[in-house]
């Protein structure tokens, strides 16, 4: 969706609707980016709906609730991945579309120091935000950027990209930032391999990266070829570096990759000419950049200008325009997905665009169908914001022949041929018909899949043949599978028919989430049925709760609470959830207690704290994780939301600080006493 009037039409009743769809929309969009590596759709149309959220939020600050993606940063962390608090936030960036704005972005810096401001110019890497720490000179801790606050422990799987220096040739404690991504040429490889094996490809290098690093073996992240750029050095200050200039300098110095595509520009025009040496560069790199990243020089500067809630004043990143091209489309088709979901794609004319040959182009749901009046034989215009997936940006309507009729969506599925419905506040035609056979394969491939199930070896291709052959009609009849069963099936050996039994086999023991997450509940995500499976612990409990009770749960909102509840009062939900219990698969959570219980009765739980001074019976790392263990946030610095500071040998300045505000200060010996407290309750 975007905006369908002018701003200045919208008074505030008309504001809250349109800014409800907005932020469905866009939360959606984040979701599928960010916490699954799936993108339903490009940056370009993503940025556009995120713009036009932003600007109708300006003109009605009273509208702004604290769930909107405006006042979000990143992603969720993972289930299953060890949580990693940032002493200092991983922001994200401010983003422009036009020199004009840049110049805006410039008059304003200047206004606030009160004279000229040189930047660091830098390409935008478009892959995932990466946190290295060094203790010692030695790779300590990799982690995600997460929401910002939170990221994910990927230490092992960091481990295994040989471009990330595991000694440093200095013994030194320091914290570098950069981008984890997937050279062009890797990500080709990849998604052929995955295509013959039939798997689904990833949409783009970026989600490639950020699902290879996000493995939880550490094997299939050293298959994926990916590399780094590192571009940050947090305590940069400490060495005596001056600018992000120097900074880059440095961290080329002791063995990090460093991108050689930066500049010092000292006016917009030098930024000017950066852009346009870069711009042409996208298509001959081998990885991706979705823009340039100006950045404030001079660190103390940086300092002085600081951050809002969710990006740093001193920098801001300018997105490439998309490149387009034009082509005819001649036929437009549908696809269901596992819920009902049926999806229109348009299939055009050959054209070259972004480097390849494109000659289909998703146009995601009916409304989006409707609202670009999309019709069989237009002219349209195709983007690739990304460089990856093609996108219909407009219709060409003075090249519109005069017998191009309004195109009408189908009325029956195109799988099993029973009505479509459009189901209230939803932008999608669904199937209703849960004997859909595009359903029933689908939702077998998602309760396989490595997220959920994760049984190996039953992927596409797999499921489509069983269920071709009558083995199979819904998830339980997986569990009924003999070798028999297998024995005449073309491809299959006694070897491949013993793998897949044995895996089908072990998934039995997994923990509820997994089950949960496979069910293929609407709006219920790996995250969603983590949490939930973790606060009731076992099926029966989850199948008896109101959809209150489960929104009570942080996090979950009333959407998946009215998902949950509507799927298990369904009769044929019911019956499949106790022939899955018959044959053996498990209804119990039996993962990690929850942080929180784990920590609700410790002192540390809540508090802000600050860790100074040398300690003989502790690392810093082996501190801090102990402290965060027990609910505490540990922080970098003392400041007037620090509630405790932990003083070793020679605490120093922070010490000093702490007293001036009046902040409780425990040296080693209480701190001993109140870490054995916490592990006694």
């Amino acid at each position: 969706m975007t905006l369908p009037k002018p701003l200045d039409q919208y008074d505030e009743t008309s504001a809250a609707a349109a800014l409800k769809k907005l932020r469905a929309q866009v939360n959606q969009y984040r979701e599928a980016y960010y916490t699954k590596d799936q993108p339903l759709v490009e940056d370009y149309v993503y940025d556009t709906a995120y713009n036009d959220l932003q600007a109708l939020e300006k003109k009605f600050p009273q509208l702004i609730t604290p769930d909107s993606p405006t006042q979000l940063v990143g992603d969720e962390t993972l289930p299953g991945f060890t949580k990693v608090r940032h002493d200092i936030p991983m922001l994200s960036m401010g983003d422009v579309f036009s020199v004009d704005e840049l110049k805006t972005f410039d008059d304003r810096l200047q206004g606030s120091v009160g004279s000229a401001v040189t930047y660091n110019a830098e390409l935008k890497i478009d892959g995932l935000a990466l946190s290295l720490v060094y203790q010692g000179g030695k790779l300590t801790q990799a982690s995600t950027r997460g929401d910002g606050i939170i990221g994910e422990d990927v230490t092992a799987n960091i481990k295994t990209i040989k471009a990330v220096p595991r000694t440093l040739p200095r013994p030194i404690d320091v914290e570098v930032r950069g981008e984890c991504y997937m050279p062009v040429s890797s990500f080709a490889k990849l998604n052929e391999d995955r295509e013959q094996r039939g798997e689904a490809v990833f949409a783009n290098p970026r989600n490639a990266a950020a699902g290879s690093l996000r493995q939880l073996n550490p094997r299939i992240t050293r298959e994926r070829d990916l590399s780094v750029w590192l571009y940050t050095i947090v305590n940069a200050q400490d060495y005596g570096i001056t600018t992000q200039a120097d900074a880059l300098r440095t961290l080329s110095e002791w063995g990090f990759p460093v991108n050689p595509n930066s500049r010092v520009c000292r006016t917009l025009t030098d930024v000017d000419h950066y852009i346009t040496d870069m711009t042409p560069q996208r298509q001959t790199l081998d990885y991706g950049i979705d823009g340039i990243v100006l950045k404030v020089n001079d660190l103390d500067l940086q300092a002085q200008l600081g951050n809002t809630v969710k990006v740093p004043r001193w920098e801001i990143a300018y997105k490439f325009p998309p490149e387009m091209a034009r082509t005819i489309v001649r036929e437009i088709t549908w696809t269901v997905g596992r819920t009902g979901v049926v999806t229109p794609t348009a299939v055009m004319d050959p054209v070259q665009l972004a480097g390849t040959t494109v000659s289909r182009a998703t146009l995601h749901n009916v409304d989006m169908l409707k609202e670009k009046d999309i019709r069989i034989g237009d002219t349209v215009e195709l983007f690739k914001a990304g460089d990856i997936i093609p996108e219909v940006s407009r219709v060409v309507t003075e090249k519109r022949p005069a017998d191009a009729a309004p195109y009408q969506p189908p009325t029956a599925c195109p799988s099993c041929g029973q009505p479509l419905v459009h189901l209230m506040d939803e932008v999608a035609l669904r199937c209703v018909n849960p004997k859909c056979p595009a359903q029933i394969t689908e939702g077998l491939t998602h309760f396989a899949s490595r997220d959920a199930m994760d049984i190996t070896g039953l992927g596409p291709k797999v499921v489509a043949l069983l269920y071709s052959h009558k083995l199979v009609s819904d998830i339980a009849d997986l569990y009924r599978l003999t070798a028999a069963d297998l024995a005449d099936l073309p491809g299959f050996k006694e070897k491949s028919i013993s793998n897949l039994l044995n895996a089908i086999a072990g998934s039995r023991q997994n923990s509820l989430e997994r089950l949960l997450f496979g069910l293929g509940i609407n709006h219920v995500g790996a995250k969603a049925a983590q949490l939930i499976a973790q606060a009731f612990g076992t099926m029966d409990k989850i199948m008896a709760a109101s959809a209150d009770e489960i929104t009570a749960i942080k996090t979950i909102g009333p959407t998946i609470g009215q998902s949950i509840t509507a799927f298990v009062s369904n009769p044929g939900a019911q019956s499949l959830i106790n022939e899955l219990a018959a044959v053996g698969v498990n209804m119990t959570y039996t993962g990690p207690a929850a942080e929180a219980e784990a920590a609700a009765d410790s002192p540390f739980n809540g508090q802000t704290v600050v860790i100074t001074g040398k300690f003989a019976d502790f690392s810093r790392k082996g501190l801090t994780d102990q402290l965060t263990a027990l609910g505490a946030h540990v922080t970098g610095s003392v400041s007037k939301k620090t509630t405790m500071v932990v003083a070793g040998e020679d605490p120093g300045s922070k010490a000093d600080k702490a007293q001036q505000l009046g902040v409780q200060i425990i040296d080693a010996d209480q701190l001993a006493a109140m870490l054995k407290e916490s592990q006694t309750e």
